[in-house]
């Protein structure tokens, strides 16, 4: 069965989404920037109509828009999110902390997954900011940190999805965890698409 997961915007879109054939919510605001932390009320009402459909819900943890290298404080911050995404009983969280030179910051992916104390984790596309020579050693540390899924483009957002890139991060992976294509995937090549690199997975605002 293929896993169409649809990145929403807000409460306002979930409901059309289930109706549809969504079967997991990535949870976000301002998508314009590339989602960021909704509110805690916003998270509580989105995760309780879900699950009320059987429908998981993984909210992204990103304080802001722009790049990956998270201070101190904005770490605080992300922390205090994931806490608040258990507590109101979130499957999971999505996020990722690169280094100046875009790596994963291991120090500060550590505390995160940390404090998401057994809830799925998700990478998202930062991991396409890593340089493609360091992604299998990514994809290593990911996995032996229990990272569920990495979402990515196979690339750079403003070209169409790299599927060979793709194929050779699945390869690499080796079921270890799972790559989750996003980024131009709609409704109508989906299917497709999935067919093409032989995934079950796949994310997008346009999927349903």
């Amino acid at each position: 069965m293929l896993i169409k997961e649809v990145c929403v915007e807000n409460f306002t879109a979930i409901p059309a989404a289930i109706r549809q054939g969504a079967k997991r919510i990535e949870l976000n605001d301002n998508l314009a920037v590339g989602g960021t932390t909704v509110s805690r009320g916003v998270m509580a009402e989105a995760v309780r109509y879900a699950h009320e459909h059987d429908v998981p819900v993984m909210v992204m943890i990103r304080p802001r828009g722009g790049h990956f290298v998270y201070n101190d404080q904005e770490l605080k911050i992300m922390e205090a999110d994931i806490f608040s995404a258990q507590e109101l009983g979130a499957d999971g969280i999505v996020l990722g902390c690169l280094t100046p030179d875009n790596q994963i910051d291991d120090e500060a992916m550590e505390m995160l997954i940390g404090a998401a104390n057994g809830m799925q984790v998700v990478f998202h596309m930062a991991f396409d900011e890593i340089p493609t020579a360091q992604q299998a050693e990514a994809i290593d540390w990911l996995a032996e940190h229990d990272v569920k899924r990495i979402l990515t483009h196979g690339g750079p957002l403003d070209q169409p999805l790299n599927q060979a890139h793709l194929k050779e991060l699945v390869t690499i992976a080796d079921g270890r965890l799972v790559i989750l294509p996003g980024g131009g995937i709609t409704a109508d090549n989906v299917t497709a698409i999935m067919t093409e690199l032989g995934l079950t997975e796949a994310h997008g605002t346009k999927i349903v």
